[in-house]
């Protein structure tokens, strides 16, 4: 069953790491979602896979370039979810300069991915996230965007802040 706007953030363990050793990212943490949520408005947002072309070009680039206009809309952080490890995360966002700034959260193990009802199996791929973003206040999701297979139409930055009001 796909998450919609009313439902409680299934909590769900993620990693993150926001340092970087010589050759490559330092261990990430583990992280409960539900804790990293409670008390915060988040703008969450899923790619199918760090460094693919419409994650790379658009989806990810998007976030971190209007940050800023989604904090004046009360947004306390926004996160960038991926059926991805945390050194993978961390990797990718420091090439966007999205480290310190979006949130980059590994959901190697898809756990997340598939309790929000948003798994999907991409040939050569495996199990990956559907592009989607939702806005989450205290835990709670008050508002979900879920692109069909292919598409990058309602799961960017635009939509979200045109919905924050």
């Amino acid at each position: 069953m796909v998450i919609k706007a009313g439902d409680k953030l299934p909590d769900a363990t993620v990693t993150e790491t926001t340092e970087f050793g010589e050759a490559c990212p330092v261990g990430p943490q583990k992280l409960s979602v539900a804790e990293q949520a409670q008390g915060k408005r988040v703008v969450v947002f899923g790619v199918p896979g760090a460094y693919t072309p419409t994650c790379s070009a658009k989806h990810l680039p998007g976030y971190v370039q209007s940050l800023e206009a989604l904090r004046a809309k009360g947004v306390d952080e926004v996160w960038c979810v991926s059926v991805n490890d945390g050194f993978v995360m961390a990797a990718w966002g420091r090439e966007h300069g999205a480290i310190g700034r979006v949130r980059m959260l590994g959901d190697g193990g898809a756990e997340l991915t598939r309790k929000l009802g948003l798994d999907t199996e991409i040939p050569s791929m495996g199990v990956r996230s559907r592009r989607f973003s939702m806005l989450v206040e205290d835990g709670v999701v008050k508002q979900v965007n879920v692109e069909e297979p292919g598409k990058f139409v309602v799961s960017n930055v635009e939509t979200m802040i045109s919905q924050l009001g």
